[in-house]
């Protein structure tokens, strides 16, 4: 609210007073992130977001994310928030279906978002409406011990066939080419995606997320054999159904795995493990095919204004103001991740910088298959990814309980 001078004369305090409850608002904002630098790094943009809004009293409800995604269809019903964190693609799709998320064209088109957003753009788009705006994204890709291929004498992998000759010798000094931990399953969704994306693209990742294509469609098919190749010729380390992702931090860290398919939020546990930045390298997942355009993982976080938000008008003005330049780039310099917005600036780390380029020069950005697939279609798939990748002569009948799946979920 307005702040009334107290040496006013009682009549201009009466008129402001009048004015400031025509004009404030009362805006609720939920968001999905308990840990401590994303939480931080929302509450300090709050706070500037406060600072040129003083008409505009804010309220944040924090929660962490397994309870988020159980909470939100009851709310957004219920009793919506003003602005809610959720996240691009197809995992946006049951709400904006059913009426639940309101479009924001105006938001995008009256601050030149779409040129600012023009990579992140179609994962924010369904059926021709603009929803929400993204705040934050990062790459996947494949992170390896730079140390140890420098003792090897191995280079980065550019292609897949370059990818599987650099696990030769990795096994023959007893290195586990890959390390993963697939106890909560999404690690493994990583490694197939990317091995789809490569071998078919993304047009193909897109139409199996929607379920236009069987998995026993022959190009999926070809997917699971390129990914029985890289289990039988590399090798993941054992156990990995056992370990989480952070587990699996361990035998990277000592030296007995050489590689590992992640996101780049992984770099600082990984250093947390003991491991120097000059230790760590990335490279993008080679090409298998190189007819196919290279598309990448680069999951995004994202605002939605719910339908039956109070205050839409706030929700927006809200929404315009995470979406700046300046906003955007000392909010991922904090959390270690990269802004969607193409002015902002990057944070110093090497990572940060590769990842820009990365996904600036990506053919199209795919937001994970947990993301992408609808979430009864997700369960079904990554349980069968994990299976598959403990036992490979299991994989036509992975696809084909996935083919049985899919009929369901997308009747």
């Amino acid at each position: 609210m307005f702040h009334k001078t107290k040496t006013a004369l009682a009549a201009f305090a009466a008129t402001t007073a009048m004015t400031s409850a025509a004009f404030a608002g009362d805006l609720v904002i939920n968001f999905d992130d308990l840990n401590p630098a994303p939480k931080a790094a929302f509450e300090a943009a709050v706070e500037a977001f406060k600072a040129e809004n003083p008409d505009i009293n804010v309220t944040v409800n924090i929660n962490d994310r397994e309870a988020h995604k159980t909470a939100i269809r009851n709310f957004l019903t219920a009793d919506a928030p003003d602005v809610t964190s959720w996240y691009p693609g197809n995992r946006m799709a049951p709400f904006t279906d059913a009426g639940l998320f309101q479009g924001v064209d105006d938001v995008w088109d009256d601050n030149g978002l779409r040129d600012t957003f023009a990579a992140i753009e179609p994962t924010m788009t369904r059926d021709g409406v603009t929803y929400g705006v993204p705040y934050s994204y990062y790459q996947w890709g494949i992170y390896y011990r730079k140390d140890l291929f420098d003792k090897l004498g191995l280079e980065e992998p550019q292609t897949w066939d370059e990818l599987l000759a650099a696990c030769a010798p990795m096994k023959e000094n007893g290195v586990t080419p890959f390390t993963i931990g697939t106890k909560f399953l999404w690690t493994a969704a990583g490694v197939f995606d990317y091995i789809n994306l490569r071998t078919n693209g993304y047009e193909v990742h897109n139409a199996l997320t929607a379920g236009e294509i069987k998995y026993t469609d022959p190009r999926i098919v070809n997917t699971f054999k390129n990914w029985e190749t890289l289990i039988n010729d590399c090798g993941f380390v054992d156990n990995h159904a056992s370990m989480s992702w952070q587990d699996a931090l361990a035998p990277f860290a000592n030296g007995d795995a050489g590689m590992y398919v992640m996101g780049n939020f992984a770099v600082s546990g990984m250093k947390d493990a003991g491991l120097t930045e000059e230790q760590i390298d990335y490279f993008q997942f080679p090409q298998i095919d190189a007819s196919i355009p290279r598309a990448e993982e680069a999951p995004a976080d994202a605002f939605f204004i719910p339908t039956n938000a109070k205050n839409p008008e706030d929700a927006k003005k809200f929404l315009a103001f995470i979406a700046r330049a300046d906003i955007q780039g000392p909010w991922n310099d904090a959390i270690g991740q990269l802004p969607p917005n193409s002015e902002a600036t990057i944070g110093e780390s090497k990572f940060l910088k590769e990842g820009m380029e990365t996904l600036s020069t990506a053919a199209g950005l795919a937001q994970f298959y947990d993301r992408d697939a609808p979430a009864a279609m997700a369960k079904a798939g990554m349980e069968g990814f994990q299976k598959f990748m403990l036992d490979t002569s299991t994989m036509m009948e992975v696809l084909e309980e996935l083919d049985r799946v899919q009929a369901e979920v997308y009747k």
